[in-house]
């Protein structure tokens, strides 16, 4: 793969712990816009650790390292400061947010999004309006669609009562409404049926290009036979043992992680 850009997210030799044990222990990473990356790995490697130290949870003390986007170190960002700057996660487990319409959250969400520009994308908060009511309901009516969800779903409270499918797919909502550089998917294939992973995948297909980056944590392969990544990498015990192409997931799924772990030589394209 020909690079034409600098990639848009770093991540420098990261360590990371939670309550002075070690979890990531100098994982190095670099994704670009219109790339699709897949991190997978066993249970317990680390793997949520990570999305959730890119994010900024306060839960997790990055102790070395880096996490550079779009040339800037945001370890001293917070996590709204983060999602402004262009970085979008979408949760293993959204919660829910009775008395807050999905319309009306997106709408204030985008508001930010949009205004960001105001401050270099530095993350800073804006002050401008934002999107026009009129413009907003043609945007979510249009995003949705993209998703094949019905336009009542705009009207309900977020996550309140929602399915593991329609809670996914609102998160995939989010990013379509959001459009985020780099959107990190933690998990979002837990507790689908396939249909559901279907349309979870046909959205995030429909969204990555030129524009955005994607990268996709998984613990199983089964929805990268819906998303295609341009690389994957495997990670065991706070770090990225082994990266290479999508056949990466396929020798995964057939072999499991053992030889990973076992630090066996292979040949990956």
């Amino acid at each position: 793969m020909t690079h034409t850009h600098a990639p848009e997210l770093v991540i420098k030799d990261l360590h990371v712990a939670i309550d002075g044990k070690e979890i990531l222990k100098g994982l190095s990473l670099e994704v670009r816009k219109g790339e699709i990356h897949a991190l997978m790995g066993p249970n317990g490697s680390g793997k949520s650790t990570f999305a959730n130290t890119l994010m900024g949870h306060p839960k997790y003390q990055v102790t070395s390292g880096d996490i550079l986007f779009k040339g800037e170190s945001v370890l001293e960002l917070e996590a709204d400061e983060r999602s402004r700057a262009g970085l979008f996660m979408a949760f293993q487990y959204p919660v829910a947010i009775p008395g807050v319409t999905v319309a009306n959250f997106l709408r204030t969400a985008l508001n930010v999004r949009l205004a960001s520009g105001e401050t270099n994308g530095s993350g800073a908060m804006p002050q401008k309006r934002g999107i026009a009511p009129k413009e907003f309901r043609a945007l979510l009516k249009d995003k949705m669609a993209l998703l094949k969800m019905d336009e009542s779903f705009a009207g309900r409270y977020l996550n309140d009562g929602f399915s593991g499918g329609e809670k996914k797919r609102a998160e995939i909502l989010q990013m379509a409404v959001l459009k985020p550089e780099i959107a990190v998917m933690d998990e979002t294939d837990s507790g689908l049926d396939i249909d559901a992973l279907r349309i979870v995948s046909d959205g995030v297909n429909a969204l990555a290009g030129p524009a955005m980056g994607v990268l996709v944590i998984t613990h199983y392969n089964r929805i990268l036979n819906y998303i295609k990544p341009d690389r994957v990498h495997v990670m065991v015990d706070g770090r990225i043992q082994v990266s290479g192409g999508p056949d990466l997931a396929l020798k995964l799924e057939s072999q499991g992680y053992d030889w990973v772990r076992d630090g066996q030589e292979v040949e990956l394209p």
